[in-house]
C-alpha cells in the first residue's frame, strides 16, 4: 500500500512565473510610497547604514516585488533585479547569497518607520473619496465617537524548516504573535506589535493598548480581552468597547431596558469585586437568532447611543480584522515565512502590512469609484486581478487601473462581492 507525503498548503513552495512589471502598477506603487521612504534617509544614517546598492529604496522595492508579482523567491528575485530591476530601481548586479543575507540583516525598524509614515497619507486619501458609502451602523455610531478600532491577536505559524537559514530551528516551532489595530472605518490598519513568544495572552499587551487608545474610541473586542480590570481602566479613560459575555458568566441585573420576544437589554454589574476582577457596571445586550440568542456586553449604557442592533452589527463587523489576518497570511504569504532571524520575521511582517494598506487603498478606491460599500469589495480578487490589467494595457486595452477594474465588462474578475441575503432590520427599531 502506498503513503502519500503530508503537504502543508500554506506552507508549499510556490512553483509559479512571476508577473510582469507593468508600468501603471509601478508608478501607483512610487507615487505612494516614494515620500514615505526619503523621510527614513535622516534614520538611516542614524544608523550608521552606508549608502550602497541593497539601500532602503531597493530593499522596499525588492518586497512590494516579491509581493505583488508573486515572485516564487530570493534566486527568482535576484535575476530580475540582474536583468530588468523592479519598481523604481534600475538593473543591478548582485547576488543571490548577498540579497539572502540583507533580508536576515537589514533594520526591520526602516520598514517598520516607512509603513507608518504612509498610514497618514492613505487615511488623507480615504477622506478626499466621499462617493462610497458607509454602512448605517457606522454611520450612526461615528455622530457620538471619534473612531471605531478592532483589536485581537494572531499566532504566527510554524518556521518552515526547507529554509536554509531555518535549518537549525526546531521544527514545527511558531514564529512569534503579532497584535494587530484595524479602524473599521477606513479599514486600515493602526498599530502593530510583534512579540517572540507564540503564546502571549492578548491580555498581555493591554498597557500596549492604553497607550494608543484615546477618549470618544469605540472598541471591538473578542473575549481574549475579557479582563474587568481592564474593561474598568477603558470606562475610567473614556473609552467604550463591545464584547462577548462568557458562557455561564454570574452578573447581577440593575435595571430592565427592554425585554422583548426578540430583544433583551439590561444594565447589569459583573465581577466579584477583587482587585483581579473589580465589579464592572456594563450593559448586557441580546439579541434573538433563530432559535439561539446572540449576546454582547458594552461600556455604553445609553441605548439611544448605541442601540441594540447597532451593538449587535458593529460587534458583526468584527470579523473585519479576522479577514485583514486572512489576506496577510493567507493571500500575501506570511505564513511562509522568509528567514529564521527575529529580525527577519519583523521584516517580513512590516513589509507585509504595508503592501496590505496599500491594497486597502487600492480597494477603496475601487469601491468610490463604483459608488458603492467597500465591504462589497474583493481584495483578494483585486490583488488577483493585478494579472489581467497587466495583460490588458499590453495590449492597449486599459490604461487606468481603479476604471479597469470598476469596468462594468470585467465583473467576471469577481471584484464586487456576490451579495449575500440579509435580514433589513432597523437601527433604531422601537421595542
Amino acid at each position: 500500500m502506498s503513503s502519500t507525503k503530508s503537504i502543508k498548503r500554506d506552507h508549499a513552495k510556490k512553483k509559479n512565473c512571476p508577473l510582469p512589471e507593468n508600468e501603471v502598477i509601478a508608478s501607483h506603487l512610487e507615487n505612494l510610497l516614494a515620500p514615505a521612504i526619503a523621510a527614513q534617509k535622516g534614520y538611516y544614517r542614524q544608523l550608521e547604514l552606508r549608502d550602497r546598492i541593497l539601500n532602503l529604496p531597493l530593499m522596499v522595492a525588492a518586497v512590494l516585488t516579491l509581493l505583488w508579482r508573486q515572485v516564487p523567491g530570493v534566486t527568482e528575485l535576484t535575476r530580475i533585479l540582474n536583468r530588468e530591476g523592479f519598481l523604481w530601481c534600475e538593473p543591478q548586479k548582485v547576488k543571490q547569497q548577498a540579497l539572502s543575507q540583507r533580508f536576515l540583516t537589514f533594520p526591520a525598524i526602516l520598514f517598520e518607520k516607512t509603513f507608518k509614515e504612509l498610514l497618514p497619507e492613505l487615511r488623507k486619501n480615504w477622506l478626499l473619496r466621499s462617493k462610497r458609502p458607509l454602512p448605517d451602523s457606522i454611520q450612526f455610531t461615528l455622530k457620538r465617537f471619534e473612531n471605531i478600532w478592532i483589536a485581537d491577536g494572531s499566532t504566527l505559524e510554524a518556521l518552515f524548516c526547507k529554509l536554509k537559514s531555518l535549518s537549525d530551528v526546531e521544527k514545527g516551532k511558531l514564529a512569534g504573535k503579532i497584535g494587530v489595530i484595524i479602524d473599521l472605518v477606513t479599514h486600515l490598519p493602526i498599530e502593530i506589535w510583534f512579540w517572540t513568544n507564540p503564546k502571549q495572552s492578548d491580555t498581555k499587551w493591554e498597557e500596549d493598548l492604553l497607550k494608543i487608545v484615546k477618549a470618544k474610541t469605540l472598541l471591538l473586542l473578542d473575549r481574549g480581552f475579557y479582563h474587568f480590570a481592564f474593561w474598568q481602566e477603558l470606562i475610567d479613560r473614556g473609552i467604550d468597547f463591545i464584547t462577548r459575555i462568557k458562557k455561564g458568566a454570574s452578573y447581577q441585573v440593575e435595571k430592565v431596558l427592554t425585554n422583548s420576544y426578540d430583544i433583551k437589554d439590561r444594565i447589569i454589574t459583573i465581577g466579584s469585586g477583587t482587585s483581579k476582577t473589580p465589579i464592572v457596571r456594563v450593559r448586557l445586550v441580546e439579541i434573538r437568532s433563530g432559535k439561539g440568542w446572540h449576546s454582547y456586553i458594552t461600556s455604553v449604557l445609553d441605548l439611544l447611543v448605541l442601540p441594540p442592533y447597532v451593538v449587535a452589527d458593529l460587534y458583526r463587523r468584527r470579523w473585519r480584522i479576522e479577514d485583514a489576518f486572512c489576506i496577510v497570511k493567507r493571500l500575501l504569504n506570511l505564513s511562509y515565512l522568509w528567514t529564521g532571524s527575529i529580525n527577519g520575521v519583523q521584516l517580513q511582517i512590516w513589509a507585509t502590512w504595508l503592501f496590505y494598506a496599500v491594497l486597502v487603498d487600492l480597494g477603496d478606491a475601487v469601491a468610490n469609484e463604483l459608488e458603492i460599500p467597500f465591504e462589497q469589495i474583493s481584495l483578494e480578487m483585486i490583488y488577483r486581478g493585478m494579472y489581467h490589467f497587466s495583460v490588458a494595457y499590453e495590449k492597449g486595452l486599459a490604461l487606468d487601473m481603479i476604471k479597469y477594474f470598476a469596468d462594468e465588462s470585467n465583473r467576471d474578475l469577481g471584484i464586487i462581492k456576490r451579495p449575500q441575503k440579509r435580514k433589513k432590520i432597523s437601527y433604531l427599531k422601537p421595542h
